[in-house]
């Protein structure tokens, strides 16, 4: 069943997959393009001086590019299920309706943490030749939220997407859009590395909440 559940999300989100992770990597690229315009400029200790003492970022361009592929990486998965109610037809499967679902979840998440670390290894590996450890260390720490707001985005929007009634959509939008912003908070480098561990695992609760919206669908509820 898992196979068949894969191959079905695949053929959905294949394009997205793909195409995302390449601009992914374009964003990356182009980043470090930037950085080193200014080390070709700029004498590299005053560069660092800069990274460290004076609250400079070479990484503030990645922000929102983990949250726009969870956002559309859900919608591309899910919106497709409830035009004419097609998710409806898997429910049908001689399968539990929750197990459908959370394997639907786990592709999504799957899909999303091999981007993701396509996309963070890529930056933590050019960032070590242009940086030192002090450096790359604390803007790893510092993007890593960025990050798990991807995967928040990618849970809330299907909450709200196999969510049957408008007014509790309307509802878990606004709370999405509040519990999203824990996760871009303004702070120096690094300064995340205490709560890092606390978000990840408020990102592990909100992944249940498909469960929710999604009982509701296939009960019908208006």
């Amino acid at each position: 069943m898992w196979k068949s559940i894969r191959y079905k999300e695949w053929i959905k989100t294949r394009w997205f997959v793909m195409l995302y992770a390449f601009l992914g990597l374009s964003v990356v690229a182009y980043m470090f393009l930037i950085v080193h315009r200014n080390f070709k400029f700029t004498d590299a200790s005053s560069y660092w001086y800069e990274l460290i003492f004076m609250g400079a970022s070479y990484f503030s361009i990645l922000k929102f590019v983990p949250l726009a592929g969870g956002l559309v990486l859900s919608l591309a998965q899910y919106f497709p299920e409830i035009v004419n109610k097609r998710i409806k037809l898997s429910f049908h499967l001689p399968v539990n309706e929750n197990r459908v679902l959370m394997m639907m979840m786990l592709y999504g998440t799957i899909s999303l943490l091999l981007i993701y670390t396509i996309i963070l290894g890529a930056f933590w590996g050019i960032s070590c030749i242009y940086f030192p450890s002090d450096i790359y260390m604390r803007a790893i720490i510092s993007v890593a939220p960025w990050f798990l707001a991807g995967f928040a985005a990618y849970y809330l929007t299907a909450l709200i997407v196999l969510e049957p009634v408008w007014k509790y959509r309307l509802g878990y939008f606004i709370v999405a859009i509040v519990f999203n912003t824990m996760y871009f908070k303004a702070s120096d480098a690094g300064a995340y590395a205490p709560v890092n561990i606390w978000l990840g695992f408020l990102v592990t609760i909100s992944s249940v909440s498909l469960l929710f919206s999604g009982y509701r669908f296939r009960k019908g509820e208006m």
